[in-house]
């Protein structure tokens, strides 16, 4: 059972005219009691306007942040209203809201700070670049020897957390890309998460801003990240046992 007074669903939007209504509607259908947010991060379409149309409060950005800079200032005003658990769900429509319970109950029944809801990508009309999926395969391979256990979907952005991860993430988020970072961060802070199988469908409207050119600088932008938080990692080690870092 999810309750609404501790329960907050999460939409990070940018220019999701085409879609942003038709999500909103969906997570109301399928939680009428949890309030939803959509943070319009600086769009120059009419997404805040058909977002609060459909039901949700809506929070605008000054400017584009980016992605990063757009969920840590959902997470941010969620802690301060006090919830104790968030569910973010992107604003295209690629997720399915019904799946949120899913979500809620592994957060609750494994009792972990997150559950990652990992795409199943064999459905028609789901579509990957061959770079974005190198991409992806990489970080796997890399995940797995920094957290010692396999991801199966590192970049999804469909999670639930709880009010321990809120606090962290609210205070500080990777600004871009922070799917496989935020995994780092939870690491580093010993916090557990647990992944849930959801389906994965076509975008309703729009498209990617992840291009073949971009996924390249996705790359190496987030291996930088996910270094210096393995760095911190050490740091951290290294000042529990007395030691240094060389």
């Amino acid at each position: 059972m999810v309750n609404g007074s501790r329960t907050l669903v999460l939409i990070p939007a940018y220019n999701e005219e085409g879609a942003i209504g038709a999500v909103v509607w969906e997570v109301r259908e399928t939680l009428p009691e949890v309030p939803v947010l959509v943070v319009d991060d600086g769009s120059s379409d009419a997404t805040a306007n058909v977002a609060r149309a459909a039901g949700a409060r809506v929070l605008s950005l000054p400017c584009h942040l980016g992605l990063g800079g757009c969920v840590q200032a959902g997470y941010r005003l969620a802690f301060e209203l006090g919830y104790e658990e968030v569910v973010r769900i992107d604003g295209d429509g690629q997720h399915d809201p019904r799946y949120i319970p899913v979500l809620l109950e592994a957060l609750r029944t494994f009792d972990c700070e997150m559950a990652i809801g990992v795409r199943r990508q064999s459905l028609a009309g789901v579509t990957t670049s061959p770079v974005r999926r190198m991409g992806i395969l990489f970080f796997r391979l890399l995940l797995r020897l920094i957290l010692g256990r396999p991801v199966s979907d590192p970049t999804s952005g469909f999670v639930a957390v709880k009010r321990r991860a809120l606090e962290v993430f609210a205070r500080s988020f990777p600004l871009e890309y922070p799917e496989i970072e935020t995994l780092v961060v939870l690491q580093r802070r010993r916090f557990r998460f647990v992944e849930v199988p959801c389906p994965v469908r076509p975008r309703l409207a729009g498209r990617s801003t992840i291009t073949p050119v971009r996924s390249i600088y996705y790359v190496v932008h987030v291996l930088l990240g996910v270094f210096v938080n393995v760095l911190r990692m050490d740091a951290r080690r290294a000042a529990r046992t007395g030691g240094s870092i060389r």
